[in-house]
This record gives C-alpha cells, structure tokens and sequence, in this order.
C-alpha cells in the first residue's frame, strides 16, 4: 500500500514538474532550470544521506549504477527540457509517456519483472496513441503523405527513451542502495555539469537575478520536480519498477489537462482522440499492473 501511496505522490508531482519545467524553461533557460533541480535536491537531500556516502564509493558497482543514471538523466533532460520548451504540454506529455513501456521493457528483460499479454497490448495501444497526437492534421496519417510532426515531438520521443532507461535505473539504485542517495547524486553528477556549462557562457551572475524575476516557474520545478523523483525512487523500493512507472505515469494526464486548460493549448480533433487513447491505456496498464 505504502509504495502505492508513493507512486501516486509521483504522479501529482510530475504533473505539476512538467508544468513548471515548461515555465521555468521559457523564462530562464533549460541549463539554469536544470541546475535550479539540481542544488536544490543536493541541498535538502544532503543531511539525510551523508552516513551512506562512505558506503557508496566502496562499491564500484553501486557506484557504477549511480554515475550511468546520473549521466544519462543529464542529456535525457535537456532534450526533454527543449520539447517542452517548443511544443505544446498537450502534445508533447502523450509522446514523454512512450517511456512506459521503456522502462517495462527493461524491467522485464534486464531485472527479471513479469509482464502479462494485456500489459503488452495496451503498451501498443498506448504507441497508437502516441501516433494520432504526434500528426499535426489527420490526413497526415496516409501512409503515402510525409508525416508531419508538432513541434517538441522528435525531442519528446528522445528523451522519453532515455527517461525509460533512467526510470530503470533509478529503481535498481534505490533497490541496491536508497532512494535518496539515488537521487542525491545523480542531481549532484548533471549539477556540476550545469555549473561548468554556466561557468564557461559567464551565466552564473544571473542566477540569483533570474531566481528573483521569476520565483513561481524556479521554486515550483524545484520543488515539485525532487519530490517527484524522491517517490517514484522510494516506490521502486516498496513495489516492483514496472508497477512504480505505470501508476506514475499517469502524471500525463494531470499535465495534459494544465496544458489545455491553463495555458489555453489548440489541438485538433484527431488528437484529443490521440490523447484520449494514450491516457486511457496508460490508466488501463497502471490497474492491471496494481
């Protein structure tokens, strides 16, 4: 029950994340907004694992685990970021949640998880899903015409492959270490990336300047961005990975509907459908999978 819980407190906090990442990002810049996550998590997270540091680098694998997620959840951000950025929430949250499947397809192969015959046929639902709410007008879909995409989607579709592989190993850090360790130092590892990416453009100075300017979009992708990682790696470690990211992944729809109603987003009839199926597949797989 308890990693139930988690996974839905994951799902809120992606929901509002992705909102405010969108924000954040048009107002500051992906790299600030990404080193804005990461000193914010280094800092609040620090005094709750400081004993387990120690015990992480002496071991090679864990640490090896750590410094892989850690890696691939920078530049997984930043084409993440950049799709948010440039397309529409609406359009871009349905395409981000192809990382479902990602993530139980590695659970599956490399972890050992079960997945069922309905778990798979509502992943390819989902992917069909995905189809409609990519295409920007339905005759598009004609396997003679060229297909023509929304902008941020190409990006989205990217980093929804990554996202599912640090999804995954997310899960096995925090099963083989803790949840927040995991979280600790893989937003230590892409900060100091940042810093260095920031250091060299002489953008540091402005932090503080764009911190005051815009405190909404800063203080809500932090904050609900760590909270959002800090249960999904916490759930990992109560339920199996493949459960944690089918409940989670429903965030989709809370953002979906940010996108639509808050920032007021147009999107053709045939991809209301789009999202319509992607959402409700996805609903679908996190209950059987419960």
């Amino acid at each position: 029950m308890h990693g139930i819980l988690f996974a839905f407190g994951a799902l809120i906090s992606w929901g509002l994340g992705d909102f405010f990442i969108q924000r954040s990002s048009r107002a500051i810049g992906i790299w600030k907004a990404l080193f804005f996550i990461g000193i914010s998590g280094i800092v609040a997270i620090f005094p709750f694992i400081i004993g387990e540091i120690g015990d992480l680098f002496a071991s090679p694998r864990n640490l090896g685990i750590l410094s892989l997620a850690g890696t691939v959840v920078l530049f997984t951000a930043l084409f993440e970021f950049e799709s948010l950025r440039r397309g529409k929430l609406a359009i871009v949250e349905p395409v981000l949640g192809f990382e479902l499947p990602v993530t139980i397809g590695l659970s599956t192969l490399i972890w050992g998880e079960t997945l069922s015959l309905p778990q798979l046929i509502l992943s390819f639902v989902t992917f069909v899903g995905i189809l409609l709410v990519v295409t920007t007008h339905h005759a598009h879909l004609h396997y003679r015409k060229r297909m023509k995409f929304e902008k941020g989607v190409i990006l989205a579709g990217i980093g929804a492959i990554g996202m599912g592989l640090f999804n995954f190993l997310v899960g096995v850090g925090s099963q083989e270490t803790s949840p927040l360790l995991t979280v600790w130092f893989t937003n230590l590892l892409f900060t100091a990336v940042c810093f260095a990416y920031l250091a060299r453009k002489g953008s540091l100075g402005e932090l503080v300047r764009d911190a005051k300017k815009n405190p909404l979009p800063v203080f809500g992708v932090c904050f609900f961005d760590n909270i959002a990682w800090i249960s999904f790696a916490t759930a990992t470690t109560l339920i199996p990975i493949a459960v944690a990211t089918t409940i989670s992944e429903s965030y989709i729809v809370l953002t979906v509907l940010l996108g639509l109603f808050v920032n007021k987003e147009k999107i053709a009839w045939h991809q209301y459908f789009g999202i319509a199926v992607t959402i409700a597949s996805i609903i679908f797989l996190s209950a059987i999978s419960e």
